[in-house]
This record gives structure tokens, C-alpha cells and sequence, in this order.
């Protein structure tokens, strides 16, 4: 029995570069060599790249392959609150977080076979997900990029069975380019000759450039909104591609992005899983799709600091796309159930924290600002300065509990409607506190 837990491993894992991020496929290839390349040993993989939807995308995806009867390995990241969340073991009714005791095997065992080389933490965590892909017996993996797709760790993946890219915009700049056809270019990397793509609904210039990538590979790609599409009708999903019409119940993840992110997940197993994809199996999934901090509603014990009455919300949004979902989110909230909006946000000093604002304008109308747990954050009086230069009335706190106690302690003549957002550090501390945890 290994004599360590994970939380020592992790450590020791984040020393062995001194970049976080540096994109190379070179050091991963070493490593998985040495282990006998257990990533050529994996169940199919369907790949997603993407800058928003990936972790909703794959939600639905395995809620519906698990209706369906089949046996889902899921690696995604970043975890919210442990790192567990990152890696999903197939089971039978439904795959499970990997365990303490697996997990640390399993570190134990990749550990020693590194051998104290240069890696990054992603690298080798990834390397540590394959392994246990490889060793439990599943029929599919759903394998998101950790960041960008042409040189991200995941790429060392030669035969996916579906290379899916969900909507880009603009993000990590400083790793992936600084225009969107720059960041797609990077996205497009995980298409494969032979592979069929299928692009979400997205920008049309970062859509010319993945189905220009896809031309110079012979790829098959089926584009959203053009050879799939999905749409709200009457309190009801409808979903049309070519062949197929479906009348679908709306998915349990709110918001208009997400019924694109499920008419995604609908085409991709349409295409690769058609025989296990019936109407039943695509319903249960999409009533049954997870994935915390996307305008998420709590209930749990940070509501009881709010104003009686009040309505709780995270969602993660750490760029201005993600911003401008949950701002379209809120206002179809807003026209159905009208209520005062505030909103709590903390921001990383690197993110661009007036777009991330922008979206809110109009639709906010009192903004508190929170630092982001950890390093890197922005001052809240920093943050604040660009909601007031927006035209926000804003104000700082020292915590989310803070600014809930703050709004508590106020009489309001209409309860209001709360959301905390800006970043997915944040949301993890935020889900932890409200004892909201993922599973």
C-alpha cells in the first residue's frame, strides 16, 4: 500500500519544470515510451479543443454514452476543488472519481518510471490519466485539451475516433496568439487525417480556419449551425441535422450555450456511436449533464449569508466570451423572472478584466469586487476602478463571504438575483464553502 497521499505527490509533481506551461510534446513522448505507451492502449477517444464548452461538451456527451449502457473514462481539466475531479473511471450506472488509493498508486508508479526528469505537471499528471485509462477496461474516453491543441499534451494521441472543437475566442494570449485566427489555428491541431471533426457553432473567422486545417487533412468536418443546429421552441430543445429531427426536453445546464454545447455532444456520438444514440439515451443525458460552476444555483450554505429570499448563482467565465454566455444567460433569466442583479467577481491579474466586465453593463446594477484565492489575483480596488470606469457602481470585499454578509445585512424591497463569477479558482473556493463540492 503506497505510503504517501496524492496532496505529496502533486507537490513534488509541480517542481519538476520551472514553467507551468511550456508547449512541447517532447518530454510527454520520453515519458509515455518508458511506460510502454499505455496512450496507445486506450479505449476510443473522442478529442476536445476549444476555448468555452469543452467540460459542458463532454458533460453531456458522457451523461448521454452512460444512459446508453456504455463505460466512460472522462479526463478534464482544471479541478475545482481536488484534484480527483480530473480524472473519471468507467463503471458500470455511471463512471466514478478516481479513488485516494488508485490515484496514488498510480502516481507511485509514474513517479518512480520519470525518474526525477524535467516534465510539467500537466504532462505528467496526463501521463498518470492514460496510465489508468490504459489498465481499466471502458468503451470510450472523452479527452479534453488542457490549452490550445497543436502542442498541448493531450496531441500525443494519434488515432481519436472524433476530434471535436467547440467555440473560440479569444484566450491565453500569451501561449496561443494574439488574434483568433492565431488561437484557432492552435485549436485545429488535433484534427487527424482519417478522424471525423465536428466544429461547433462559433466565430466565422476562427471557423474558416478550422475547416481550412481540416481541407489540408482530408477531414471530414460537420460544422454547427450549418450541418447540425439546435434551438429553444416552445419550453423544448429542437435538434436537425440532415437526417435526423429530434423534439428534445431542454438540458438540465442552463442557458442558450448550453443547448449548443449539447447539439454538439448530439452530433459527435451521432457520428461515431450511432447505434448506441436512440431518443431515450440522448434525453437522460441531457436531464442528467453535471458540471459545477456553470451557472450553477446554490443552495447550500453560503445562501443563508445572503438576503432572505435571494437567488445564488456561480458560474466560472474567466474570459469575455465566457462573459458574454453569462450575460446573455442572466438577460434571458432576467426577462422571464425580472430581479435586481448583483454581481461578485474576482478576476487573475493576467485576464483582460474590462472585457470580462463589459458584458454586465446595463444588466448589473451594483458590482463587488473579491481577490481570487492564491497568487495571482487582482487587487479588488483594482477591479472595482474598471467596473466604476464602465460605469458599474462598484465597491470591494475582502471575501465572497464578505460581500454576501454585506448584502445580507440590507433591506431590500426586491429580493435579489446574486452571481459570482470571473474566475474557476474562484468558483472552486466558492463551491467548497457552500459544501457544493463536485462528484
Amino acid at each position: 500500500m503506497p505510503m504517501h497521499d496524492s496532496d505529496g505527490y502533486l507537490a513534488r509533481f509541480a517542481q519538476l519544470h520551472p514553467r507551468l506551461i511550456d508547449l512541447s510534446l517532447g518530454r510527454m513522448e520520453r515519458l509515455l515510451a518508458a511506460l510502454g505507451h499505455p496512450e496507445r492502449k486506450l479505449p476510443p477517444v473522442i478529442h476536445v479543443a476549444g476555448t468555452n464548452g469543452k467540460g459542458s461538451t463532454i458533460a453531456f456527451m458522457r451523461a448521454m454514452l452512460e444512459a446508453a449502457g456504455a463505460l466512460v473514462h472522462t479526463y478534464t481539466s482544471p479541478h475545482l476543488v481536488r484534484f480527483h475531479e480530473r480524472i473519471r473511471l468507467a463503471a458500470p450506472g455511471g463512471g466514478k472519481l478516481v479513488t485516494e488509493d488508485a490515484l496514488v498508486e498510480a502516481f507511485e508508479r509514474i513517479e518512480t518510471v520519470n525518474a526525477g526528469e524535467p516534465i510539467t505537471f500537466f504532462e505528467i499528471t496526463t501521463v498518470v490519466a492514460f496510465d489508468l485509462f490504459a489498465r481499466h477496461p471502458a468503451d470510450y474516453v472523452l479527452l479534453e485539451v488542457g490549452l490550445g491543441g497543436r502542442l498541448d499534451t493531450t496531441n500525443v494521441i494519434e488515432h481519436p475516433i472524433a476530434s471535436v472543437i467547440t467555440p473560440v475566442s479569444m484566450d491565453h494570449r500569451e501561449f496561443l496568439g494574439d488574434t483568433l485566427e492565431k488561437i484557432a489555428f492552435e485549436k485545429a491541431g488535433i484534427l487527424k487525417r482519417g478522424t471525423p471533426a465536428i466544429l461547433a457553432e462559433m466565430d466565422q473567422a476562427a471557423l474558416d480556419v478550422c475547416l481550412h486545417e481540416a481541407g489540408k487533412r482530408d477531414v471530414t468536418a460537420l460544422v454547427g449551425g450549418q450541418d447540425f443546429q439546435a434551438f429553444e421552441e416552445r419550453g423544448r430543445m429542437v435538434f436537425q441535422s440532415e437526417d435526423t429531427f429530434l423534439d428534445l426536453p431542454l438540458p438540465r445546464l442552463a442557458g442558450r450555450h448550453q443547448i449548443l454545447n449539447a447539439a454538439t455532444a448530439i452530433a459527435t456520438l451521432l457520428k461515431v456511436a450511432p447505434e448506441r444514440m436512440n431518443q431515450k439515451a440522448i434525453e437522460a443525458g441531457l436531464l442528467s449533464a453535471e458540471w459545477p460552476a456553470r451557472f450553477q444555483r446554490l443552495t447550500g450554505k453560503l445562501t443563508k449569508l445572503a438576503p432572505e429570499g435571494a437567488e445564488l448563482w456561480l458560474d466560472g467565465g474567466h474570459n469575455a466570451d465566457g462573459a458574454r454566455v453569462l450575460a446573455e444567460a442572466l438577460s434571458a433569466l432576467e426577462e422571464r423572472s425580472p430581479r435586481p442583479l448583483v454581481l461578485i467577481a474576482g478576476t487573475m491579474a493576467r485576464k483582460n478584466a474590462e472585457e470580462i466586465l463589459r458584458p454586465f453593463i446595463g444588466l448589473a446594477q451594483e458590482f463587488l469586487a473579491v481577490p481570487v484565492p492564491g497568487e495571482g489575483t487582482r487587487p479588488p480596488d483594482e477591479l472595482a476602478a474598471v467596473a466604476r470606469k464602465l460605469g458599474m457602481p462598484a465597491a470591494q470585499a475582502g471575501s465572497v463571504e464578505d460581500s454576501l454578509r454585506y448584502l445580507g445585512a440590507r433591506t431590500w424591497s426586491e429580493q435579489p438575483r446574486i452571481v459570482i463569477t470571473g474566475s474557476l479558482y474562484l468558483a472552486g473556493d466558492v463551491l467548497q464553502a457552500d459544501g457544493s463540492l463536485p462528484k
